[in-house]
């Protein structure tokens, strides 16, 4: 780390807030470490991150790429969330074995199952390049001669570092492309799942309860990363072992109280923290109710299946909740950035700006330049949510159309020979996509999410069949003929000669239709959004520096993006409205309280009522006699957070993040210390959990449990 970077840091962050902030790792010392020990906490800076010795970052994985895990054995045994895992899980349950269900815990290491395609990545290493990337850029470029100069000085930066299969580098942009930092990284491609709890304790409360507090869910689970010879990444093989870590987290047994230092670290994925009032403004009014309404109207039909049908059910088990997770986020969203009056705060922000901005002679004259480039690109944007909420995401058949276009133009521009290889990606990804895919649900899908778009958007911006037809005559007939609306007939397809599958593919109406659309978006949307959004992002970066030099007394901190961070706070209830004031613990007596005999989403069950029933909870129970379940703390976390370590001010595991409270899901967009909340489950409820429901207490016993506060049972 460069010491002008470091005082460059330093000076922009002289005050601080406990709670707010997504910081990096190898900052800490310089930035964070000592108000993180005003607060409470024990460890030093390079207890959590360091390179010459094993730290806390050591047993953090980005899980798949989309989550957080982390290491709890030195055997490698990896804790995440359920719903992190939860399509590994689908992937191995069915009508017989039906792991959602019932769960599953592997009794050996010979009875845990691999995962294709599933990886666990750590980080070794992180190095500020701005110096490096920023070479040769002059502010009087275009943004794109910008990016020019910086892609070749990233791609010089890459070829002077090789990486091999398993190591890779990637350098990303922060403060709005004002900093630079390089992530060198080891990936572990062989992770096996271990355990899960059923759906009833891992999910419960499933879409109800989403982005709620209080809440009663058990949202983990157990995989496994294995190595190969001398502990090295490897691809999976049955002679692989079970991976020793640099560090791994031991784990709390004495629980939390009301005002105890935590600290969450993971891989949260984006926000936008420093955007103009304009913007949050068309998100609150404009985006968000946009998409909230294609979302409602694709799971209500989903669900009314469902609810119907046990193997509809488990079919599309993991499509409704990842739908269903933003679409309740959003409207959260919008909830929180009202209540907390966020447009009214940047607007105050922004005469503030203003004045300090005309004192100086610089930036001035910037937040009506954004006005006027969000105004302009407000019909665009909102014409882009639809295309990709509605045919582009939720309408799987027309979404499954851009796969086919893009086999047929690899046939037109490359040949067979690139298009026989196409072609089996093709088929192998269409095998997974039939498996929980239903012809009818689609098709009663494209009808609701056409009638919206129909309704809502200029007809200049839809395909010419569409405006004036019958939508229910429609789908029937793009349905009825389409070959890719049924697995045999698609496999059928595609067993013919190259000549004749692109000819069918290009005669599917469904494919006419969706090609016009994509056409629509490119031709008469995209040019002008594309213009005005390069100029938006040119005055962001700019605004970025120009917040942080007229601003010397704020504290900044980068924008979430997907990258190692820490973030710290306590463990804090909150009063979300008038009369009502919210603990910050919840216990087993609470999932009794919700239970609901056979509803998927409140239904408990009898090996846990037994156990509640006799308070048989073994050594996991608080000091009171009763059972944790979950709690809350002011940790600033977002999307890519789920599966994060709680962890307490001696570096011991306390608790597995897994959601945000409803009202505080605008902290994307604007933190606020009132309602901003994170929700973790109570890592003693994780142990109670695998041992006494699960009998599997081979793998607490691979655990370390510790007293920090120093109780005993």
């Amino acid at each position: 780390m460069k010491t002008t970077i470091v005082t460059f840091l330093l000076f922009f962050t002289t005050l601080s807030f406990a709670g707010e902030g997504m910081w990096l790792p190898h900052l800490l010392k310089a930035l964070n470490e000592a108000e993180m020990k005003s607060m409470g906490m024990k460890l030093k800076a390079e207890d959590i991150y360091s390179v010459n010795k094993g730290s806390l970052k050591d047993a953090v994985a980005h899980f798949g790429g989309f989550c957080t895990s982390e290491v709890i054995s030195n055997q490698g045994l990896l804790l995440t969330n359920h719903h992190c895992g939860y399509e590994n899980i689908q992937s191995h349950s069915s009508i017989e074995k039906n792991y959602l269900r019932d769960g599953f815990w592997a009794k050996s290491f010979n009875e845990e199952l691999p995962n294709p395609g599933l990886f666990a990545r750590f980080i070794e290493r992180i190095e500020d390049v701005t110096t490096e990337i920023m070479d040769g850029v002059k502010p009087e470029m275009t943004a794109a001669l910008k990016q020019s100069v910086i892609d070749i000085n990233m791609k010089k930066y890459r070829d002077r570092h090789e990486m091999d299969k398993f190591h890779e580098l990637e350098i990303k942009p922060f403060f709005a492309g004002n900093q630079y930092l390089a992530f060198f990284m080891v990936r572990y491609n062989d992770v096996r799942l271990v355990g899960t709890p059923p759906e009833s304790i891992g999910k419960f409360g499933a879409d109800t309860d989403n982005w709620v507090w209080p809440r009663h869910t058990g949202d983990f689970s157990l995989f496994r990363i294995y190595a190969g010879p001398n502990n090295e990444p490897a691809d999976f093989s049955e002679s692989n072992k079970p991976f020793t870590p640099k560090h791994f987290l031991p784990v709390s047994m004495d629980g939390v109280k009301e005002g105890d230092f935590t600290m969450v670290f993971g891989f949260p994925g984006r926000t936008d923290e420093y955007l103009p009032s304009i913007a949050v403004k068309q998100i609150m009014e404009n985006s968000d109710p946009a998409k909230i309404a294609i979302r409602d109207a694709a799971l209500k039909i989903m669900d009314k299946y469902m609810r119907k049908d046990e193997g509809t059910r488990l079919k599309y088990a993991a499509k409704y909740a990842t739908i269903a997770n933003y679409w309740k986020k959003w409207i959260g969203e919008a909830k929180g950035l009202k209540s907390t009056h966020a447009i009214e705060k940047k607007q105050n922000f922004e005469a503030d700006f203003e004045k300090r901005a005309a004192k100086t002679g610089k930036y001035t004259g910037m937040i009506s330049q954004f006005d006027k480039l969000y105004n302009a690109n407000l019909e665009a944007s909102l014409v882009r949510d639809y295309y990709s909420e509605a045919p582009n995401r939720n309408i799987e058949l027309m979404r499954l159309m851009g796969s086919a276009r893009n086999l047929v133009q690899t046939l037109d521009k490359s040949g067979e020979k690139d298009y026989a290889k196409m072609k089996d990606r093709f088929i192998e990804f269409l095998n997974e996509f039939y498996n929980d895919f239903s012809a009818d649900i689609d098709q009663e899908i494209f009808v609701a999410l056409m009638n919206i778009c129909k309704k809502d958007l200029n007809s200049a911006y839809l395909p010419a069949g569409i405006n004036n037809a019958d939508m229910q005559s429609m789908a029937q007939d793009l349905y009825s003929k389409s070959p890719f609306a049924n697995r045999e007939k698609a496999m059928a397809l595609l067993a013919q000669d190259a000549k004749t599958v692109s000819e069918t593919i290009k005669a599917d109406a469904m494919y006419q239709l969706a090609n016009e659309w994509n056409e629509i978006i490119k031709t008469r949307v995209n040019p002008s959004f594309e213009k005005n959004k390069r100029q938006i992002d040119s005055l962001q970066s700019i605004y970025m520096k120009a917040q942080m030099e007229l601003f010397p007394e704020k504290k900044f901190f980068p924008d979430a993006n997907s990258t190692l961070r820490v973030t710290y706070g306590k463990v804090q209830g909150y009063q979300p409205r008038d009369g009502v004031n919210f603990l910050p613990y919840t216990y087993l007596d609470g999932v009794l309280e919700k239970y609901v005999p056979g509803d998927y989403e409140f239904d408990v069950h009898a090996k846990l009522k037994s156990l509640h029933e006799k308070k048989d909870y073994g050594k996991y129970a608080d000091a009171s006699g009763k059972m944790p379940v979950c709690f809350i703390g002011s940790n600033h976390t977002t999307g890519g957070n789920s599966g994060s370590p709680a962890i307490d001010a001696k570096g011991n595991l306390i608790g597995l993040n897994f959601d945000r409270v409803w009202e505080g899901t605008m902290s994307d967009l604007n933190y606020d210390p009132s309602i901003c909340r994170n929700i973790m489950v109570d890592a003693r409820y994780i142990l109670f959990v695998i041992d006494k429901f699960a009998g599997a207490g081979h793998l607490v016993n691979e655990m370390k449990l510790v007293h920090p506060k120093g109780k005993k049972k």
